[in-house]
């Protein structure tokens, strides 16, 4: 039943996530390197510090935790949140180019499978005495395994509506639809995004042990990991604020309190995902294939609910009945593998 419940508070951060973009269409006179920045801020740096506060038992100090750290870890663990910080600029190229379903089901994918082996296999090359390796049983590899068959069958019925729909179709239901295009940056966008489990797994002890709730135990390497990735992300938008001539966007006074509203909106969904996934860990045994796969389950989730919205945005509009039965197909695989290290 536990597992059932950590499943259950997963999948509700999966579904604030896959929404989080819903809000930004609400954001009036920015360009985009504005308002995806004053996001990041509550997304990459407010949320996760009040989240990695909950970390923090009576009478200790996040600071504290921090200094004390060991310093390779807490520097690996901001240096992948840098690199995931390359990860979600060509995240938002993907759904550009593929639409918001099948951008986030390819990028997600790959960063499931990804991130879930990256973390135990560089931690065993840095730290051997870890033996980090063990965590990669046949179940959790069965779990990834059957993600990415998910993630390829859905990959298959977007060749198929890139295949079946006229130019202007293609434009109707995403503007700029390029479906190689969109595959190489959505690719790429998902190598760089599993360096965040990766993160999580070099940062996975910098908390209290047993002084802090099982239950935010991993977010004061979900606060590190995602200030890394901010400073990526500052450093582009400030740059396009620059080349773009948009510093203009921040002294717009009439539509800051509307902007800021709906940032905090976003930037709280697409943290709800991260501060889900430290809730619902603390259902299943340290170390075991379920907790080993959270990661993956997390963003095969997020791929289910990403093609939910999909569908209500009608990017899939005019495709055929074939088509359609491929996308569900694949959502139903990729609900299977949440599930299937439990029935090993």
């Amino acid at each position: 039943m536990e597992i059932v419940i950590g499943l259950i508070i997963i999948a509700i951060g999966a579904f604030c996530q896959s929404s989080c973009y819903v809000p930004i269409n609400k954001v009036k006179d920015w360009s985009w390197e504005t308002y995806w920045l004053v996001q990041g801020v509550f997304a990459w740096l407010v949320l996760p510090l009040l989240g990695a506060l909950l970390a923090v038992p009576a009478g200790e100090s996040l600071l504290g935790l921090l200094a004390g750290a060991p310093s390779f870890n807490l520097w690996m663990t901001i240096l992948f949140g840098v690199l995931w910080g390359i990860g979600g600029l060509t995240f938002g190229l993907s759904m550009r180019y593929l639409g918001v379903a099948l951008g986030q089901s390819i990028a997600l994918g790959t960063c499931a499978g990804l991130g879930t082996i990256m973390g135990p296999v560089l931690l065993n090359i840095f730290f051997p005495e870890l033996n980090a390796l063990q965590s990669l049983t046949f179940a959790v590899l069965l779990g990834v395994g059957v993600t990415l068959v998910g993630i390829a069958i859905i990959g298959v019925a977007g060749s198929m509506k890139a295949a079946s729909l006229s130019e202007e179709e293609k434009k109707a239901a995403v503007r700029d639809f390029n479906f190689p295009k969109g595959l190489a940056i959505a690719l790429l966008a998902g190598f760089m995004s599993g360096c965040f489990n990766v993160g999580l797994e070099f940062g996975k002890d910098i908390n209290f042990g047993d002084l802090t709730d099982p239950m935010f135990r991993t977010l004061p390497a979900t606060l590190l990991v995602t200030l890394g990735g901010f400073l990526t992300n500052a450093i582009y938008c400030l740059s396009q604020n620059q080349r773009n001539h948009t510093w203009s966007d921040y002294g717009k006074t009439a539509v800051w309190g509307n902007n800021l509203l709906f940032c905090l909106l976003a930037g709280a969904l697409w943290y709800s995902q991260f501060f889900g996934l430290s809730l619902g860990r603390s259902f299943f045994q340290a170390g075991s294939a379920m907790d080993t796969l959270s990661f993956c389950i997390l963003m095969a989730l997020n791929v289910v609910f990403s093609n939910v919205w999909g569908i209500i945005l009608k990017e899939w509009k005019g495709c055929s009945a074939k088509t359609i039965a491929v996308l569900i197909c694949g959502i139903i695989v990729l609900i299977v593998s949440s599930f299937l290290p439990q029935l090993i």
